[in-house]
């Protein structure tokens, strides 16, 4: 990263906007919220308990996919106040407009699963519709305004939440999206 300083300083912010945010958002709250409630009950009884952990780990690696082509591509950060300067349209973007916030709410319904906690069910859908809303009123607006036609473009071809598949090979579908 010496060639690019402006990409080292991103991926530093974008490190630091993790730990606090999303680290917060996904790991230290339902921590908070599980450990109590299970802390006579023992760790997790039931075996399907287990299914969260793909959950947890296939989140935590989109975020920090995401993370890093926001940094290196974007140039900027995942913070609404430090945006990347170009769209990121590779990687998992080239599937879902919102993998990054997909990864995070991968790990809260893991933490839900994994605790089979109905607290932490409650808050994996109240951040849910949440991060909906915020993604509706605000972000699209501001990426509509910053990216024009590109933005445009790229909604048309690229669902907010779950990918296209495509009827002909059931695969998911992934256009050229320069």
């Amino acid at each position: 990263m010496k060639d690019n300083p402006g990409k080292t300083l991103a991926l530093l912010k974008t490190g630091l906007f993790t730990v606090i945010v999303p680290g917060t958002v996904a790991f230290y709250i339902p921590l908070a919220l599980a450990l109590p409630e299970r802390r006579w009950a023992g760790w997790p009884a039931a075996a399907w308990q287990y299914l969260g952990l793909p959950f947890l780990l296939s989140g935590t690696a989109i975020y920090l996919w995401c993370a890093w082509d926001f940094a290196v591509t974007g140039l900027g950060t995942p913070a609404p106040i430090d945006a990347p300067r170009v769209l990121v349209v590779k990687g998992l973007y080239r599937f879902v407009r919102n993998p990054m916030y997909v990864g995070v709410l991968s790990v809260l319904l893991g933490w839900s699963l994994w605790f089979a906690s109905k607290r932490l069910f409650l808050y994996f859908a109240a951040v849910g519709l949440a991060v909906h809303l915020f993604t509706v009123s605000y972000e699209e607006p501001h990426l509509r305004k910053m990216f024009g036609p590109q933005y445009e473009n790229y909604c048309r071809r690229v669902n907010r939440w779950l990918p296209r598949f495509s009827r002909a090979n059931g695969s998911a579908h992934r256009d050229s999206l320069d």
